[in-house]
């Protein structure tokens, strides 16, 4: 697969995007039914209809949380690399990334940045595999073909 260099790129995690997805309907789903058979079983606590839209919302809040998990996204093009981890977004032009990273046994990638710091990039994770790959490659080769330059 020949990386376009001249074009903008865009990363997102796939596996866990699908896996918050799934477990954030499923979680609002068992909220829901709780809240519904909680006023129909006897437990000796009485259940009103406050109770069981509280349960729904706190349900909903949860649910939410869970799809922070497909937030992160890397953008790259000719002139850097943005990525955004779960709620913080940073923008680095390819003459601050000393390296694309991608240690050994770790769960997602990193942009090497000057004074020993990284910045883990929690889209492009191990987990992706093939997609892993592509995507690094890309943002190597972005990084390659334009740290050092004028853009």
């Amino acid at each position: 697969m020949t990386v376009p260099v001249d074009e903008q790129v865009v990363f997102r995690p796939w596996r866990v995007r699908w896996l918050a997805w799934i477990g954030a309907i499923v979680l609002f789903g068992v909220m829901v039914v709780v809240a519904v058979l909680l006023r129909e079983v006897p437990t000796g606590v009485h259940f009103r209809l406050a109770d069981q839209v509280a349960l729904v919302l706190i349900g909903l809040l949860m649910a939410l949380g869970m799809l922070l998990l497909a937030m992160p996204r890397v953008i790259a093009d000719a002139n850097g690399v943005r990525v955004r981890n779960v709620l913080v977004t940073k923008e680095f032009g390819w003459d601050d990334v000393l390296e694309v990273g991608f240690p050994d046994g770790a769960p997602w990638a990193r942009l090497e940045l000057p004074d020993d710091e990284y910045l883990p990039m929690l889209a492009v994770q191990a987990v992706d595999k093939a997609r892993a790959v592509t995507a690094i490659r890309a943002l190597r080769a972005l990084h390659a073909a334009h740290a050092g330059s004028d853009h």
